[in-house]
């Protein structure tokens, strides 16, 4: 069946027919929800995300894994 004409043979059904083709459709669309994005949803660059580049001018930050590795070593001293 054509896509075109879907629309006038749902037309010839009685009422209660229509309504269960579009409780049907319904339960379809809820099945499969749609996958491709909606027109407002556009990819950014991750570049251009305003969190990239904040701690930039941080200079406890510079050497990140001794940061980390300070943080945790205070964080256990105080806790044990």
């Amino acid at each position: 069946m054509e896509k075109a004409n879907i629309a006038r043979e749902i037309e010839t059904l009685p009422p209660e027919a229509q309504k269960q083709v579009l409780d049907f459709v319904a339960f379809l669309k809820a099945r499969y929800p749609s996958t491709q994005p909606t027109k407002s949803a556009r990819r950014t660059r991750l570049s251009a995300e305003p969190f990239i580049g904040m701690w930039k001018d941080r200079e406890d930050m510079r050497d990140s894994l001794a940061w980390v590795r300070g943080l945790r070593q205070r964080e256990w001293e105080h806790g044990a």
